[in-house]
């Protein structure tokens, strides 16, 4: 069949690659010059299945609450006269019922798994080097209420395979040094050894060079108007996506099926389609930090649960990365919440980095209320969802380009997952050391 993947993030990137694989003929369309140049661009660069409790959990709504007014709030909602974030957040806080919570967990475990064991595979076969470190993530607590949560997530977590080990703060600075100057406030940690990290936009982009070697055609600085449809009812389907090209140009390119992988993007595009995705744009920041000393600086993957930050050693620099910000569309620097990450940074690492020239930059994380994205089939027979990976797309975006690949060849995806338009069949959440279907 001939493929159209709308969107070259790292999932739509991912996407093209395994249905290339499949032995289809794929055409990706991205409205920016290159690949992974938005959300995949410079984010946390954590592979972390450890991290898949949601945010929607039952103690979210305290939290947000009381960092309702704070700039540098490592969540700020700020609320527009627009319905789809009241109803997104009517959703959200559905999902923070404690009966929702251990469901939602379970779904974004099996994928996030599943996409690690892709991703170790994929790396094998293309040998694509991008600042890969296979040693772990570790979290640290420094407030005991936060702990001792953690501790019971925790063991939620090796009920469902993954091996999150709670452990104590000497631990912590055993197994990073680099934290030993704030020992005193750690009350614990937990350690998670198969998690990883990497440069997203560096594995993404040798992703997209070897699929562009074997046949995949990128078509970058073009603009997605809408996609056209014909039939009703069953007999619906999308029949082209309408362009406009680097040169201003209006085309219409016909497919046999269409991908979309736009991220928040995804929702105004499907809207005329009456397809609603309950997807919102969760702004995040990052940081990155040439190091300067690199015996000062972490050489395994941390999350700072107080601060929501997470920090990857990425060769010769330091990438933090965290806070959200729920305020549309807009990408705009706020200068409070940037110098919080760097405050924060120089406080856990004080002569690791050169802090006077941070490179600062935000991204729009498709948040669905449950963290769970979308992925699998819409009313229309040819139109595929691969989208709302939220803060986890890097971590399910190898995974998720996989499934995809299998449910538009036509084949039911090696995992228990709550696929879009499909009927769930009980199948092992994960099944290890399988091959990508040829």
């Amino acid at each position: 069949m001939k493929v159209i993947v709308l969107g070259a993030g790292i999932v739509g990137t991912a996407s093209a690659w395994f249905l290339n694989k499949a032995g289809h003929e794929v055409t990706v369309v991205e409205r920016q010059p290159g690949v992974a140049l938005e959300t995949s661009f410079a984010n946390g660069c954590q592979i972390s299945v450890s991290h898949a409790e949601p945010w929607a959990n039952p103690s979210a709504p305290i939290k947000i609450l009381k960092w309702m007014g704070r700039e540098d709030a490592p969540l700020l909602y700020r609320f527009r006269p627009e319905w789809l974030q009241w109803k997104w957040g009517m959703h959200f806080l559905r999902e923070c019922l404690p009966s929702r919570t251990p469901g939602n967990m379970r779904q974004i475990v099996a994928m996030a798994e599943y996409s690690r064991q892709t991703l170790q595979s994929v790396r094998a076969e293309t040998g694509i080097a991008y600042d890969q470190l296979t040693r772990g993530i570790l979290h640290f607590y420094t407030d005991r209420h936060e702990f001792d949560h953690a501790v019971a997530a925790a063991s939620l977590m090796r009920d469902l395979g993954c091996p999150r080990q709670s452990i104590d703060a000497d631990e912590v600075v055993r197994i990073e040094p680099a934290l030993a100057g704030i020992r005193s406030k750690i009350v614990g940690g937990d350690y998670t050894a198969t998690d990883e990290s990497g440069d997203v936009y560096k594995f993404t982009s040798g992703l997209a060079g070897d699929a562009a070697a074997n046949g995949v055609e990128f078509c970058f600085n073009s603009t997605i108007t809408r996609l056209i449809t014909e039939g009703s009812g069953v007999s619906a389907k999308v029949t082209g996506v309408e362009i406009i090209d680097g040169n201003g140009v209006h085309k219409v390119l016909r497919a046999d099926a269409f991908v979309v992988a736009l991220g928040s993007f995804s929702v105004p595009l499907l809207k005329p389609l009456g397809i609603d995705l309950m997807i919102y744009p969760g702004k995040g920041y990052s940081a990155t930090y040439r190091i300067t000393n690199p015996d000062a600086a972490p050489t395994v993957s941390l999350t700072d649960d107080g601060h929501k930050l997470v920090l990857s050693r990425l060769g010769d620099r330091l990438r933090v990365a965290g806070t959200c910000e729920f305020n549309g569309y807009t990408r705009e620097l706020n200068p409070v919440r940037c110098d919080a990450i760097t405050r924060r940074t120089r406080e856990l690492f004080p002569t690791a980095c050169d802090y006077e020239s941070p490179v600062y930059w935000t991204g729009l994380r498709p948040l669905t209320p449950s963290n769970v994205p979308y992925i699998g089939k819409t009313r229309y027979g040819n139109l595929f969802l691969n989208t709302g990976h939220g803060t986890l797309g890097w971590t399910m975006g190898c995974g998720s380009g996989r499934v995809i690949a299998d449910i538009v060849s036509g084949h039911r995806p090696d995992l228990d997952f709550a696929f879009t338009g499909m009927p769930q069949d009980k199948r092992p959440a994960v099944k290890t050391n399988q091959p990508a279907r040829a």
